[in-house]
């Protein structure tokens, strides 16, 4: 509850920082609908006091009082709505942008891998307005606490038998969950059968699988199946619903009861001169809110602690980029051109969570200005491999040197400014195409000309001149733009890899695995080439990872990987003179189904 307490403390520093007067507001208004509500009863009562007593003046004054209070209390519970929602909003972004910094700063992509940590990782993404809520709602639960306070003062002040009525105006509180229960236990067992309804109505009314259903003559059996699984879902929730209607007219009864029981005994006392007329009124008045302030404590309290996942994950995920940023060495700056290269040394990797290494002491050495290939199956290691040297994970064992020195000493934001990297799974930025690309070089982002050579470098010239507005043209169909292929996509990524002029470390993982066989041979022609010249500039080692083996056969060195283990490694004249080698048989089979 400390931790709870002070994200709350420092959520309304975030509140009062950035919307001063919002936040002194809600909390006035607060206070002033409490005093509203209490005024309301008490002027009340002195109307019809003062009335019965000939007091014309002081009724008039009351009533004056009662009209104030009633519209103080009218105006200021929407502004208390409208301020929720704008102090909400004000803390969320800024809780959001806090998520985002602490996600994009962690160097290494364990949390995003890992099933445990990307389910809190997720959680805490989408929890910012959910913690922002959590706060005002802990707020407005203080105040419908301090306002019930208020009721049982007042009542209390009536009659102390009146605080009776607070169990009465509890009980339907409990009927009415009873009932909550039964509805989300009957839709948590019809989930399943309401999924396939909807699954069933996607089939029958989508363009892609409409295609086959209408050839099948299938439609009239999907729609009937469909109505069975609507029907069966939606008896059973209406049969729910109406046990939950009786729950909660069983929990209206007692307080019903309860509520003319009390008002029985105070219009008694009065009878007996033990009270007024204006205790009557005002009983009646308080005492039928009272059930509605209880309402709105419990309801309140219950949305704040509603939020405890988000909390949590809120919380862990800060802790966890803390922890993360604290074992972080950041010593040695990335050299501008390599001399020596980079070397592996009995590097073994495990992902975590699991028991299988991906790798397995892995030990070779890269000389400056090579073009080395990667090959293998599918699970062999390649891509991991290629994490490793981009420090989106550290060896479980071993290390990797670059130069000399020890890739994790090595400072991760300056060693990755000196990486170009197109991966196979490469991000769809849906933005302008030039944007797209200019974000491969943040400093050059506006860079027109630059821009323009690495659109060429990719051989993505032509994919631009068919755009409606060339570079300017808008990616994505969700934000109104022009949607890719998958190709067309993958050229965007590429030619973002391609912005940076001397990288000292140039990966291609799989950089054209959605392209024809043409298209790639003459992107990789021009990688090749560019390969060269980087080498001859500052020393840059090219990585190259395919899964096209007529691809890699110019390169310097080739790595062949299996089981996450280095089986092979040397030139392809080398590699495929092998008798029973590895890379030998993976080229002659490859060979063969091209040429069939």
């Amino acid at each position: 509850m400390r931790r709870y307490l002070a994200l709350w403390a420092e959520m309304m520093r975030v509140s009062w920082r950035r919307a001063p007067a919002a936040t002194a507001a809600m909390i006035t208004v607060c206070a002033l609908t409490i005093g509203a509500s209490a005024g309301i009863a008490l002027s009340l009562r002195a109307v019809i006091d003062g009335s019965a007593h000939g007091a014309l003046g002081a009724a008039v004054t009351a009533a004056c009082g009662a009209a104030l209070c009633n519209g103080v209390s009218i105006t200021f519970q929407q502004t208390m709505w409208d301020l929720f929602q704008r102090l909400t909003d004000e803390t969320g972004l800024e809780l959001r942008a806090r998520i985002q910094r602490w996600i994009t700063g962690i160097e290494s992509l364990d949390h995003l891998e890992r099933t445990d940590l990307l389910d809190r990782s997720e959680a805490a993404r989408n929890s910012a307005w959910q913690i922002s809520m959590s706060l005002w709602q802990m707020v407005m639960a203080a105040r419908s606490g301090l306002q019930l306070g208020v009721t049982l003062l007042i009542l209390g002040i009536v009659n102390p038998w009146l605080l009776i009525l607070l169990p009465f105006a509890a009980l339907p509180l409990w009927f009415d969950h009873r009932g909550k229960q039964a509805v989300v236990a009957t839709e948590t067992a019809t989930a399943e059968v309401f999924r396939l309804q909807r699954h069933l109505f996607r089939l029958g009314t989508q363009a892609d699988s409409g295609k086959e259903i209408r050839v099948a003559g299938a439609s009239h059996e999907i729609a009937r199946r469909q109505a069975a699984a609507w029907d069966e879902a939606a008896l059973l929730r209406y049969r729910a619903r109406v046990r939950a209607a009786v729950w909660k007219f069983g929990g209206w009864a007692v307080f019903a009861s309860g509520f003319v029981g009390a008002l029985a005994l105070v219009a008694h006392q009065a009878a007996r001169g033990r009270g007024t007329a204006g205790d009557v009124a005002m009983a009646v008045i308080v005492a039928s809110g009272l059930r509605q302030t209880v309402q709105q404590v419990v309801g309140r309290t219950a949305s704040t602690l509603g939020t405890r996942t988000a909390i949590e994950s809120y919380l862990w995920l800060r802790e966890y980029a803390a922890a993360e940023k604290t074992r972080t060495v950041k010593a040695s700056p990335t050299p501008i051109r390599l001399a020596e290269g980079i070397t592996f040394e009995h590097v073994s990797y495990r992902y975590p969570g699991t028991d299988r290494l991906a790798l397995y002491d892995v030990s070779v050495h890269i000389p400056a200005g090579t073009v080395l290939a990667i090959v293998g199956e599918y699970g062999s290691g390649k891509t991991t491999l290629v994490k490793l040297l981009a420090k989106f994970s550290s060896p479980e064992s071993g290390r990797i040197t670059v130069d000399g020195s020890d890739l994790t000493d090595l400072d991760t934001v300056d060693w990755r400014s000196h990486v170009s990297a197109a991966f196979q799974d490469f991000g769809r930025l849906e933005t302008s195409f030039a944007e797209g690309v200019g974000l491969g070089d943040l400093p050059r982002l506006t860079d027109r000309e630059r821009i323009s050579r690495a659109v060429r470098d990719a051989d993505a010239t032509a994919l631009v001149e068919r755009l409606p507005q060339g570079l300017d043209t808008e990616l994505g169909r969700e934000l109104g733009g022009v949607d890719l292929s998958e190709g067309q996509w993958q050229r965007v990524a590429l030619a973002r890899a391609l912005m940076r002029s001397n990288p000292v470390l140039f990966v291609l993982d799989e950089p054209t695995a959605s392209l024809d066989a043409p298209s790639e041979h003459a992107i990789f022609e021009r990688q090749m080439d560019r390969a060269r010249r980087l080498a001859a500039r500052n020393g840059a080692i090219t990585v190259i990872v395919s899964h096209r083996f007529s691809t890699v056969t110019s390169a310097d060195l080739i790595l062949v990987l299996d089981r996450g283990r280095l089986v092979e490694s040397g030139t392809h004249t080398e590699l495929a003179a092998l008798p029973g080698g590895r890379y030998a048989d993976l080229y002659g089979l490859q060979r063969a189904a091209y040429r069939a």
